[in-house]
């Protein structure tokens, strides 16, 4: 089935009323027989659609004998005025007077029309005193049977809704109908062989009323080469103001990540890309099926997964509203979840639109471990409901990102909801590089390849003053770019910038422990112990970098390796270095100070963990424990299925391992005495050894 649609079969002139029977023909019917039949209809639309509706509604009605009474708060009704008279409370008592009128005077059947029960009845806080009044009149005449209208920005209390069995939503056009509410003058504006579901990704919220409107208003020339200029026209129409509009390529201005952008791009973009290129409707039903329209960003904060939604914004053309989930609760009941409900209805209506909730988990986590008030169970129910609401060839996309997402909801997370996941890790050296080189071009650091290079290494650190394992994110290599460019600012460098200048920008303003000679020989003398041990230990990945200037967060002095070549097989003999090397420190301070810090206090604790895990869970204890894995997560006490005797045999055989590694770091260090002070003495006179100088100094090691 060709999607092409001859100009020659769209109409020629299409008037508001002409353009409301093309497009809910159906739901006009459906509606009619409902009120035949005695049920009361509750409709909500835009308030500029309603009196449209009520016109086609009331030649349905006179059609199968039922008479009509439009009750809209002016003194003489008059169906060519959509607006009342006055909207102050004149209007709301008259049309209150009209309403008691028409309960108490009606002889017979009637359908009466209530085009502004919003209105009558929405407040703050509680029902109106017109609510207060309306609610027993609805029930006092059997006989009439109510039509009632409702803005989608009025919410109804339950009580005035729960009056209507039978509710509508007429918030846009069916795709279907949208060839039969464009004439051919307006198709012209897009060209030759017109594809109206082209344009029905930007009116597809928009109701057959204001979209003549819309249409209507086209100016430009007739068959361009290219519709730009119509799709724009259209598309600043559409755009709700809250809304914005992002500019983020996500090739260009997002750096690195590489595997999270290609899954985007083949899983999303690629996907719309040909629906679009499709002129076959059935193809194009069937791509619409596969498209995800939840997803779900999850990693550390900082990483950029607002960022990668707005790119995808971008590739799509689509408007972005980003929603911070704490700010969506409100003390006042059903509030949040209205607040829910408008936000998918302005999306809706700006579509293509993308809506971001910014952590998710806040108002989304798993039901049943709520501590508050409980709104968040009814936020979550009404999420699902409008994501369930969502018709597959709307352009509405909803992306939730999350820090836990292990925490979330998972009825939201099944297929057909946020099926999509995406995990936006740290940034490992490759993402930080393609990052720098973003930021470097756009704030002209003129960076040298050594400073680049230097950047990348320092920043697989820790970020100093932060939480304790945090680790460098985009925000923080944004902030660095920054503080850097502003020293050169102030500083009116124009030269490119060095390694000294980002050492400056990363430290100038961390408060730094102030040690004394003899601390800071002491962090040296310790540092220097486990460099040296890491020398001789095969499976030591190199050492990155050795500092005692405290720059690391939670550590007078650090040793920082390279990533190992192995990262996810972990052997015995690995596990025995790591051992070594964390003694290493504590061993050098005997040996060169006759004395002990408590600085060895945090290697002696992952040394006994690690030695503990050989033994009783790994099953690498040796032949006097034997092969076992006596560790049982589910049981926090220590081994309670154990007898005393196996108990005091493993501690035995941690404590020999400890004595073990203990005693390989000290013949290393013993052995290589000269080469231990040496890089002592480096180490407190310079406070910072790279990879460079340290080659340059165990050359023949």
């Amino acid at each position: 089935m060709s999607l092409q649609v001859p100009e020659s079969e769209l109409p020629i002139e299409l008037n508001p009323s002409q353009a409301v029977e093309a497009a809910y023909a159906e739901e006009l019917a459906t509606i009619t027989s409902d009120l035949h039949r005695g049920l009361p209809v509750l409709v909500e639309c835009d308030k500029d659609l309603a009196p449209y509706l009520y016109v086609g509604l009331r030649t349905r009605l006179k059609q199968v004998g039922l008479q009509c009474a439009y009750l809209d708060g002016r003194s003489a009704g008059n169906v060519s005025n959509n607006q009342p008279e006055n909207l102050g409370g004149g209007f709301l008592r008259t049309l209150l007077n009209q309403l008691r009128d028409t309960v108490r005077g009606a002889v017979g059947s009637r359908v009466v029309i209530l085009p502004h029960l919003d209105l009558l009845v929405t407040g703050q806080g509680g029902l109106t005193a017109e609510a207060r009044e309306v609610i027993p009149l609805l029930y006092e005449n059997p006989e009439l049977v109510w039509l009632g209208f409702k803005d989608p920005s009025f919410p109804l209390p339950k009580v005035i809704e729960h009056l209507f069995p039978h509710h509508y939503s007429i918030l846009g056009v069916a795709r279907p109908r949208l060839q039969h509410l464009i004439t051919q003058r307006e198709a012209r504006k897009f060209g030759r062989n017109f594809q109206p579901w082209s344009l029905y990704k930007y009116v597809s919220g928009i109701n057959a009323v204001r979209l003549r409107k819309l249409l209507s208003s086209l100016e430009g020339e007739d068959y361009p080469a290219q519709p730009t200029q119509a799709y724009q026209q259209i598309r600043q129409q559409t755009v709700a103001g809250e809304l914005e509009m992002p500019q983020v390529d996500l090739q260009k201005e997002i750096g690195g990540y590489s595997q999270v952008k290609k899954r985007i791009q083949q899983e999303i973009l690629d996907i719309l890309t040909l629906k679009e290129n499709e002129n076959d409707a059935d193809h194009i039903r069937q791509m619409e099926d596969l498209i995800p329209r939840g997803i779900i960003f999850w990693g550390p904060p900082g990483t950029g997964k607002t960022l990668f939604a707005k790119a995808i914004a971008t590739a799509i053309g689509a408007a972005l509203t980003v929603v911070s989930g704490p700010e969506l609760k409100s003390r006042w009941v059903g509030e949040s979840e209205e607040r829910l409900r408008q936000i998918f209805r302005r999306a809706r209506q700006s579509a293509p639109a993308l809506i971001v909730f910014d952590e998710l988990d806040s108002f989304a986590s798993a039901r049943g471990t709520y501590t508050g008030s409980g709104v968040e169970h009814s936020m979550v129910n009404q999420l699902l409901t409008e994501m369930d609401g969502f018709h597959k060839e709307e352009l509405v996309f909803v992306i939730g990102t999350t820090n836990l997402v292990e925490s979330v909801d998972p009825a939201l997370l099944r297929p057909g909801r946020f099926e999509f996941h995406l995990q936006i890790p740290y940034p490992v050296a490759e993402d930080r590089r393609e990052i720098l080189k973003i930021y470097d071009r756009s704030m002209n650091l003129q960076m040298t390849d050594e400073a680049l290079e230097y950047t990348v290494k320092r920043t697989s650190e820790p970020v100093p003053s932060a939480a304790a394992g945090m680790l460098y994110t985009g925000d923080h290599l944004h902030a660095l770019c920054r503080a850097t460019a502003r020293m050169r600012l102030r500083e009116r460098i124009t030269d490119a910038t060095d390694s000294k200048l980002i050492d400056r920008a990363l430290t100038e303003w961390i408060e730094l422990p102030k040690m004394t000679q003899k601390e800071e020989h002491v962090v040296a003398t310790h540092e220097a112990g486990h460099a040296v041990v890491s020398l001789f230990c095969e499976h030591a990945p190199p050492i990155e970098r050795i500092s005692i200037q405290g720059d690391v967060a939670g550590a007078l002095g650090f040793v920082r390796y390279q990533d190992p070549a192995h990262r996810y097989v972990i052997t015995r003999g690995r596990l025995r270095d790591d051992l070594c090397i964390l003694l290493g420190g504590r061993v050098a301070e005997q040996l060169l100070l006759d004395d002990l810090s408590i600085g060895s206090s945090d290697d002696l604790r992952r040394a006994t963990s690690i030695a503990r895990a050989l033994v009783e869970e790994f099953g690498m204890g040796g032949d006097l424990v034997g092969i076992g894995r006596y560790q049982q997560e589910d049981r926090p006490s220590r081994h309670p299925q154990l007898s005393p005797e196996k108990l005091a045999q493993l501690d035995r055989r941690v404590e020999e391992i400890l004595q073990e590694a203990q005693q390989r770091a000290t013949d290393i260090l013993t052995e290589n005495r000269g080469l231990l002070e040496t890089l002592r003495d480096m180490l407190f006179e310079k406070k910072v050894l790279d990879a460079t100088t340290l080659a340059s100094l165990t050359a023949n090691v």
